[in-house]
């Protein structure tokens, strides 16, 4: 055998965690740098049931599969409840997150000391690409809702989801 699992290494494993409602470019960015970091990457989308989302969970899923699908060692799963868990489960010791601004790194590492408190996992912070540094699924929602073109936000995939979504609301 040869590659990552050949003569006893591990396989590196990192998490892209969040709500994913939809998956943006900015997403991608960071979820397709991630995957060239590291061997896999779960990219795991966070269950709130107190919110509800535009599109469901498995929606959420499928959309992220379809659009990740060419990196090759992407996984998608749901979950619910502490991330540090979902980590222990999978044998993931780091989370991958993406940084837009100073007011993001404020609640990030609050987020990153408290996880690494709790089970060791550690954080690591890519800033966005310029290009995205403004993006957010909240922001592409409004701006669809309102008629505007998010085309150049969003992949195509998830651009016709949209699209068809908020033609039925």
């Amino acid at each position: 055998m040869t590659g990552p699992e050949s003569e006893g290494s591990q396989v590196r494993r990192a998490v892209c965690p969040g709500s994913f409602d939809p998956i943006t470019n900015g997403h991608l960015d960071i979820i397709s740098r991630a995957s060239r970091l590291y061997d896999e990457v779960y990219v795991a989308v966070m269950i709130n049931q107190s919110k509800k989302g535009l599109f469901e969970i498995d929606e959420r899923i499928d959309l992220i599969r379809r659009v990740t699908a060419e990196y090759g060692n992407v996984r998608v799963e749901a979950f619910h409840g502490l991330l540090v868990d979902f980590c222990k489960q999978r044998d993931i010791p780091a989370i991958v997150k993406g940084l837009r601004a100073v007011s993001d790194f404020d609640y990030e590492l609050q987020m990153a000391q408290m996880n690494n408190g709790l089970s060791g996992v550690e954080t690591l912070f890519i800033p966005t690409n310029p290009t995205y540094s403004f993006l957010s699924s909240s922001l592409v929602k409004e701006v669809a809702t309102w008629g505007g073109d998010v085309s150049h936000l969003v992949p195509a995939e998830v651009l016709q989801a949209l699209t068809e979504r908020l033609r039925q609301d």
